[in-house]
């Protein structure tokens, strides 16, 4: 019968390890069932499952490798396998795996420790880790600025997803990083819409607030605005009490306001990526389309659906034409956004910091409430503040070294 063998080699990396031990394995026939390798720095760790013909060759085969390895200056391991333990293995593909992605400005020994008793506590295997943040030298000005993220494979049933994030919500908060814990479905690695909210969200503003400001009723608008983003007020019933407050205003304020919008950090990288990557990105806001046509222009976003603002003899009316775009609205466009393209809801990334949101966040495949409110946070699936909107690539398990690659060469 033939002999199954985990292979693990460990050294000194270099080209050319993987041709030569596997030449070996190939002149006695033997079958390579599984492979894995991963190098740090420049220490190889190369695992390989290999059968061994029931020919006798074994020990031959062994030898020879162990020759090879020494040859090398690797070190070489061979274990048995059992042929019930084989088939247990093989039994586990197909099942869901699930991801954790860590992201901080830094990633220090303690907030891995931390992450993986979480994982322990839930009775769930870390299978591989990988880091999707780019290598710093420690000499240089940028060392320890930006961001860092590290990507966790769970190899385990979760009994609770909704438990286990709000594990990670508080154990991320507690120690300034974000957590996040998907699925790893088809549907991750194939996105292809991103809906986003725009005040606090892709502006690091409230457009009405400033229109309230710039009115001198910013504290009455202000104080109806922390109601509506904390739930406690009906998200139409808050917009139309502070569009009232704003009736007389004269049209060429919103000018001023549109040149000077705060762009949040990480935006513009986010989308410059997202679109060379073919995605259809759209602003779903329940703000005011003078100003979110302005960010079109600006990001390169394809669509645009918010509350068009009404004036008479130049000056605002304190009304809006047409329906207001509330959260239940949002979640109406999105599904037609991705009904006309084609998509999925899977494939669909919404993004927002309010309780308006909530609803497009509630279908998207991937909803993330960003820098938002406790409630929003706690009821979102994902939710991530330690870093800028560009964050969101490590969620889509993209590296540093990847974005690299789409980035606009400079001209010499």
């Amino acid at each position: 019968m033939p002999e199954i063998i985990q292979i693990d080699i460990g050294g000194r990396d270099r080209p050319g390890i993987s041709m030569a031990l596997t030449e070996v394995l190939a002149r006695y026939g033997v079958t390579v069932l599984d492979m894995g390798q991963s190098v740090i720095h420049d220490t190889l760790a190369l695992g390989l499952l290999v059968e061994v013909p029931d020919d006798g060759a074994g020990c031959a085969v062994f030898r020879e490798l162990l020759f090879k390895a020494h040859e090398l200056g690797l070190n070489a391991r061979f274990t048995p396998v059992a042929a019930d333990s084989y088939e247990h293995w093989v039994g586990e593909q197909g099942q869901p795996r699930h991801i954790v992605t860590l992201l901080g400005s830094v990633i220090t020994a303690e907030h891995i420790a931390r992450v993986a008793a979480v994982v322990a506590r839930n009775e769930l295997n870390i299978e591989q880790i990988t880091r999707l943040s780019g290598r710093i030298s420690r000499r240089s000005e940028r060392a320890g600025a930006g961001h860092a993220s590290i990507q966790l494979w769970l190899k385990g049933p979760v009994r609770d997803v909704d438990a286990l994030h709000a594990q990670f919500l508080g154990l991320g908060a507690e120690m300034d990083v974000d957590i996040a814990i998907q699925e790893d479905d088809v549907f991750r690695r194939n996105r292809r819409l991103v809906c986003f909210d725009m005040d606090s969200t892709l502006i690091q503003t409230e457009v009405i607030d400033e229109l309230a400001a710039a009115a001198g009723v910013g504290e009455r608008v202000a104080a109806i605005t922390e109601q509506a983003m904390r739930g406690e007020l009906d998200f139409s019933e808050s917009f139309r009490r502070r569009m009232a407050l704003l009736e007389g205003m004269p049209e060429d304020v919103l000018a001023d306001i549109a040149a000077r919008l705060p762009i949040t950090d990480g935006a513009e990288r986010l989308i410059g990526t997202l679109k060379a990557l073919g995605y259809r990105v759209a602003i779903l806001s329940g703000g005011f389309t003078y100003f979110a046509e302005h960010l079109q222009r600006r990001l390169g976003v394809d669509d645009v659906h918010a509350n068009r603002l009404e004036f008479e003899d130049g000056r605002l009316t304190g009304k809006v034409t047409g329906p207001i775009v509330d959260g239940t609205r949002k979640a109406e466009l999105l599904r037609e956004i991705a009904a006309s393209e084609g998509i999925r809801l899977e494939q669909v990334i919404a993004v927002g910091d309010g309780a308006n949101d909530l609803p497009m966040l509630s279908i998207a495949g991937l909803g993330i409430a960003f820098r938002a409110k406790p409630l929003v946070k706690e009821r979102a699936r994902h939710a991530i503040g330690a870093v800028g909107l560009d964050g969101i690539l490590y969620l889509l398990g993209m590296r540093d070294r990847d974005l690299e690659a789409l980035a606009p060469k400079s001209a010499d």
